[in-house]
C-alpha cells in the first residue's frame, strides 16, 4: 500500500496544507484561511477540518497516511511536540499541537519552527540536496534561518538555534530591533528596512522609479521592481542591503564552514541584484577557505518548501 505524509504550513493568514508522496511530490494541496484573531481555538478548528477534508478528498486515512508535519512561525519544542509561543498570533502559548492532533486523527504528528521546516524541504528536495552543510536563511519582515551540520538539522539545547537575525552587528548602539535589543543583524537588513532607506531617498528629493510605482503602500517589492527596472536609487538600496547581509553572513560562514547559503523569503525574489552583492561581499570579508568552498544560491522550493518540509519531520 502506498504511503503518503501531510504536511501543514502555518502563517499568519493562511494555512497551507499537502498530501506529499515519499518522493517529496505535492498529490494535493489546499489552503485555507488562519484567521488568527479569532484565537487558537478557531485555528485548532480551522486546522482539524482541513486536514478531514485532505483525507475525504484523497480518500486517505491512517493505513495511508504515515504522518502529520507542521511548520508554526515561532517558538517549537520539537521533542515535547508544543508551540511554546507564536509572537504574532494571539493565545497561542503553551499549546500541545502533536497531542491535540494524535488524538483526532490516530497519526504521529511533528511540529517544528517554520524556517527549519522549509530548511528540511530545501534539503532533501530543492536548492540544499546533496549538501551535509548549510545556511538557509529567509529574508523578509524578520531574518530566520535553519542551520544543518553533518547532514542533521540543528535544533539546540531548548530547540531555539538559528537565531541569525540577532547575530549583533555593532558592539553598542544601533536600531532597535523587534526583540528589544540593538544593532541586531535584521534591524539593519531585512524588509521594513529597504522600506525605511526608500523612504529616506524620497525624502532628500532623490528621483526614483519607485516613487512611481508606489500607488500602494511602498514595500520591498515595489523598491525591488523599480531596481530591476534599472532605477539607479533602488539598486543602489539592494546594493547596500546585499552588503550587509554578507557582512552577517560572513560570520556565520566563518563560524560554520558551508557548501552553500540557501537565501529565501520575500526580499529575497529580488533575485541577483541582491545575491550578488551578498556574494562579492562573502568573497571579499570571508576567511579565504570559507569564501571559496561556500555557494550563495536562491531557494528553489518557493511556497511549497513549508509543507514539503513539514512532511519530512518524522524522519528528523
Amino acid at each position: 500500500m502506498k504511503k503518503y505524509r501531510i504536511g501543514v504550513d502555518i502563517g499568519g493568514t493562511n494555512i497551507k496544507i499537502a498530501l506529499v508522496d515519499m518522493q517529496g511530490k505535492i498529490v494535493y494541496s489546499n489552503t485555507t484561511p488562519t484567521r488568527a484573531d479569532m484565537g487558537f481555538e478557531y485555528t485548532i478548528a480551522n486546522i482539524k477540518q482541513a486536514i478531514s477534508d485532505l483525507m475525504k478528498e484523497t480518500n486517505s486515512d491512517s493505513s495511508t497516511i504515515e504522518s502529520i508535519g507542521f511548520g508554526f512561525p515561532g517558538q517549537i519544542d520539537y521533542q515535547a511536540g508544543i508551540v511554546r509561543l507564536l509572537p504574532n498570533m494571539p493565545g497561542w502559548v503553551e499549546i500541545p499541537v502533536a497531542k491535540i492532533m494524535e488524538d483526532e486523527f490516530k497519526i504521529p504528528t511533528r511540529l517544528d519552527n517554520d524556517v527549519r521546516v522549509a530548511t528540511l524541504g530545501e534539503l532533501k528536495y530543492g536548492a540544499g540536496k546533496g549538501c551535509q552543510n548549510l545556511v538557509c536563511i529567509t529574508v523578509g519582515t524578520g531574518i530566520g534561518s535553519g542551520l544543518v551540520l553533518n547532514g542533521k538539522l540543528v535544533r539546540g539545547a531548548k530547540n531555539a538555534a538559528g537565531e541569525i537575525g540577532h547575530i549583533k552587528m555593532t558592539m553598542g548602539e544601533g536600531p532597535l530591533c523587534g526583540c528589544g535589543d540593538y544593532g541586531c543583524f535584521e534591524a539593519y537588513a531585512s524588509g521594513p528596512s529597504i522600506v525605511a532607506m526608500a523612504r529616506d531617498y524620497i525624502k532628500g528629493g532623490k528621483s526614483s522609479k519607485f516613487k512611481e510605482l508606489a500607488t500602494e503602500e511602498l514595500s520591498p517589492y515595489i523598491v525591488a521592481q523599480a531596481a530591476l527596472q534599472g532605477d539607479v536609487v533602488a539598486k543602489r538600496i539592494y546594493s547596500k542591503i546585499g552588503e550587509i547581509i554578507g557582512i552577517g553572513l560572513t560570520s556565520v560562514i566563518n563560524l560554520l564552514n558551508p557548501e552553500k547559503v540557501i537565501i529565501g523569503g520575500g526580499v529575497a525574489d529580488a533575485g541577483d541584484i541582491l545575491l550578488n552583492p551578498i556574494r562579492e561581499t562573502v568573497a571579499k570579508r570571508a576567511m579565504p577557505i570559507q569564501a571559496s568552498s561556500v555557494e550563495i544560491v536562491p531557494a528553489q522550493l518557493g511556497n511549497t518548501a513549508g509543507v514539503i518540509g513539514a512532511s519530512l519531520l518524522i524522519e528528523s
